[in-house]
C-alpha cells in the first residue's frame, strides 16, 4: 500500500479530481469485459452483509519492527521496510532463519475478531517483500520450509476462521522485491509485471484457491498489470472458486470490488461493492516498535466513527491490526478492538445488512437503511433535541428505539421545510451522558420515500443543469494505483411535471464525435456529440416517466449503453437546460 500522484496520461487529457468540476477524461484503453466466472448477486450481497473485518499485516518485516541495524526507518510504511530502509535483499531474507513466531495464537485471534464484532479476516499471505506466510510449494523462501517456525500461518488462520464461522481471506501483492526481475523498487510500487512473475502468481494463486478452503476474498495489491494479467489474475481465482470477491487493485476494472486509497473514504457516492482498508495508525500497517500509540478511547471513538462513515455511504470497513515478531498481538490495539466491540454489541444491527443511508448530509450524524428500519447514528445532539430527515415524504414511520437502551416508544414527527422532522430528545436524554455515537431505529409503517436533494426548478420556464453541479459517479481501480478516479455517470434532477421536454446539451467537442446515453427517468437513448472545436451543442426530446420518478425528473449522461466498467464518460459538459415544448411544436430536423 502506497499513495502516489501521477503525472498526466497526455497533454489533451483534462484532470479530474473528486471534487472537481465538470466531468472530462478520455478513454486510455477499451477496458476489457468481465470473466464469465463472477461472484452471484447472493455472495455479492452477503460479502456486503458483513460490514466489518480484520485486516492483519504480518511478515518478516514483523520482526524488525521498523528497525533495522538499531536505526529507525520512518520513511513510509514498516511492512515495507526492505525498500524504505534500502535493505540488501539477501541481508533482509536471511532473517527469515531467526523468525520464529511462536506466540501466533490464530484461535486467539479469530476470537478477538469476534469480540470486535467483526464477520471476516483477511491476512497478508505474501506482501511486496515476497516473503510467504503460507507453505507453497513455488519457492522455498517461505515461512515452513526457511524459518525455526514451521508451521504454516495461513491455514491455521483459516482454519480458525472456520471454526468461530468467520470469512476468511487473504492479501496477494502482486510484486514481489524477492523474485527475480521484480526486486527493484519503482515509485509507487507501480512495478510492471513481468513474465516471469505473472507465472510465479499465477501458480501461488492456485495454491491459495485450491488448499485452503473457501476464500471469501482475495486482496490483490499494487504494481501494474497490463490488461492481459489483471485479466489473467481474475480468472485464475474464479476458475477455482467463482464465489471469491477479487479486489479492484487486481486493477484495469476486473475487480468484484472496488478498494479505496490507504484510510480513504470516498467524496462520492460509489453505486457498486466497496470497502475501505484503515490501519491502526496512519504511518504503518506493519508492526512498528516505536509507535506513538496514544489513548485507547480515543482510538475506539475514532474507529467507530470511520466505521460509522464508511457503512453508512455503502461500504465495507476493515480495519487492520500488526502483531509482533513473535505472533502475538499488540496489547493496545487488542483493546481497541474489544472496545469497539462493545459498541458493536449494543449497535451491530445499524451494521450489519444493512445499506446506504437513503438521505443526503444530515446535520446531527449518519444513517444506515436496513429491510424495515432506518438507523440514525448521532454524532451530535441537536440541542432542542429534533432529528431533520430531509426529503422524507409523508409519516412512514412506526416507533423508535435507542439500540441497547430503552424500549420503543412512539414518534412524534412533524413536516418542516423539505422533509420531517422528529422529536428524540427524551429518548437520547435517556442515554449516559458519556455515550458515544447512540443510534435511534426507526421501524418503518410503509416504504420510505425520500425526494431528491438538489432539485432545480424552472426559471422562466427552463431549468438549467450546470455540468459542474451534477452529481458525479467515479470508476476507481483503474490502470494502477496513480490512476486517476474518472467519472462514468454524470446525474441531475428537475422539478418538471408529466410532459414533453426539450434537452440542449451544450459541451466542449473534441476531435472526434462521441456516442453517449442521455437518461431521462431511467429511459435511454443514445446521442451522437459531433466532433469539432470550442463548445458545441445538441438537442434531444424526452418525455417524463412519473411512475419511475414520481418526485422530479432525473436525468443522467453515461457511456453509450451498454458499457463495460470501467468505461469513462469522456465529455466535458458545460450545461443542459430542459423546456416543455409546446402542443403541436416541432422538433427540428
Amino acid at each position: 500500500m502506497q499513495t502516489t500522484v501521477r503525472a498526466a496520461v497526455a497533454a489533451s487529457l483534462l484532470a479530474l479530481c473528486c471534487q472537481g468540476l465538470a466531468a472530462t477524461t478520455i478513454v486510455q484503453d477499451v477496458p476489457r469485459p468481465l470473466g464469465t466466472h463472477r461472484p452471484s448477486a447472493a455472495t455479492i450481497a452477503q460479502w456486503q452483509d458483513r460490514r466489518f473485518g480484520m485486516f492483519i499485516h504480518f511478515g518478516l518485516y514483523s520482526a524488525l519492527g521498523g528497525e533495522w541495524q538499531g536505526k529507525r526507518i520512518d520513511n513510509g510504511y514498516s511492512e515495507q521496510i526492505l525498500a524504505n530502509g534500502k535493505i540488501d535483499g539477501a541481508a533482509y531474507a536471511a532473517t527469515a532463519a531467526s523468525f520464529n513466531p511462536v506466540d501466533f495464537d490464530a484461535d486467539a485471534i479469530a476470537r478477538l475478531a469476534k469480540a470486535a464484532g467483526m464477520k471476516f479476516i483477511v491476512i497478508t499471505s505474501k506482501h511486496h517483500d515476497g516473503f510467504n506466510m503460507f507453505h507453497t510449494r513455488v519457492t522455498p523462501y517461505n515461512i515452513v520450509d526457511a524459518t525455526p517456525f514451521k508451521r504454516d500461518v495461513v491455514k491455521e488462520l483459516a482454519e480458525a476462521c472456520k471454526k468461530e464461522g468467520l470469512a476468511f481471506g487473504v492479501y496477494y501483492s502482486t510484486i514481489d522485491w524477492h523474485h527475480p526481475g521484480g526486486n527493484t523498487y519503482i515509485e509507487g510500487n507501480s512495478n510492471p509485471i513481468t513474465a516471469g512473475q505473472e507465472a510465479f502468481n499465477v501458480a501461488q494463486l492456485k495454491e491459495l484457491l485450491g488448499n485452503y478452503g473457501p476464500i471469501a476474498e482475495i486482496w490483490f495489491d499494487m504494481g501494474k498489470p497490463t490488461a492481459a494479467q489483471s485479466r489473467h489474475f481474475e480468472e485464475t481465482v474464479h476458475a477455482l472458486q467463482p464465489q471469491t470477491m477479487v479486489s479492484g487493485r487486481v486493477w484495469n476494472h476486473q475487480g468484484d470490488f472496488t478498494v479505496m486509497g490507504d484510510n480513504a473514504e470516498p467524496k462520492v457516492r460509489v453505486e457498486e461493492p466497496w470497502q475501505s482498508p484503515a490501519s491502526m495508525f496512519p504511518e504503518t500497517w506493519g508492526y512498528r516498535s516505536w509507535q506513538e500509540r496514544g489513548d485507547v478511547q480515543a482510538k475506539v471513538r475514532e474507529n467507530i466513527a470511520r466505521l460509522v462513515r464508511v457503512v453508512s455511504a455503502g461500504g465495507n470497513y476493515i480495519l487492520n491490526i500488526g502483531p509482533k515478531g513473535d505472533g502475538s498481538v499488540v496489547p493496545f490495539e487488542a483493546d481497541v478492538l474489544r472496545g469497539i466491540g462493545a459498541w458493536m454489541k449494543a449497535n451491530g444491527e445499524a451494521v450489519y445488512g444493512t445499506r446506504a443511508s437513503p438521505f443526503g448530509k444530515l446535520d446531527f450524524g449518519h444513517a444506515t437503511m436496513g429491510r424495515d428500519t432506518v438507523y440514525l447514528f448521532i454524532d451530535q445532539a441537536p440541542a432542542d433535541g429534533v432529528l431533520h430527515l430531509p426529503g422524507v415524504v409523508g409519516s412512514p414511520f412506526g416507533d423508535m428505539r435507542v439500540l441497547g437502551g430503552a424500549k420503543a416508544v412512539a414518534i412524534e414527527a412533524t413536516h418542516k421545510g423539505d422533509g420531517l422532522d422528529i422529536q428524540a430528545g427524551s429518548l437520547l436524554a435517556r442515554q449516559a451522558a458519556n455515550a458515544f455515537e447512540p443510534v435511534i431505529a426507526l421501524s418503518l409503517a410503509r416504504p420510505l420515500r425520500v425526494t431528491p436533494q438538489d432539485v432545480r426548478a424552472p426559471v422562466n420556464g427552463v431549468v438549467t443543469l450546470p455540468g459542474a453541479d451534477a452529481e458525479k459517479f467515479l470508476n476507481y481501480n483503474g490502470y494502477g494505483y496513480e490512476d486517476p478516479d474518472t467519472v462514468y455517470k454524470l446525474q441531475w434532477h428537475a422539478a418538471l411535471d408529466k410532459g414533453r421536454y426539450e434537452v440542449t446539451i451544450r459541451y466542449a467537442a473534441s476531435p472526434s464525435p462521441r456516442t453517449v446515453a442521455l437518461v431521462v427517468d431511467g429511459h435511454a437513448q443514445a446521442l451522437v456529440l459531433p466532433a469539432g472545436q470550442g463548445e458545441q451543442s445538441v438537442i434531444a426530446y424526452v418525455g417524463r416517466d412519473i411512475a419511475r420518478q414520481p418526485d422530479a425528473m432525473q436525468l443522467e449522461l453515461t457511456p453509450s449503453e451498454p458499457f463495460s466498467k470501467g468505461t469513462p464518460l469522456g465529455v466535458d459538459v458545460a450545461e443542459i437546460s430542459v423546456r416543455a415544448t409546446m402542443p403541436g411544436e416541432k422538433r427540428p430536423l
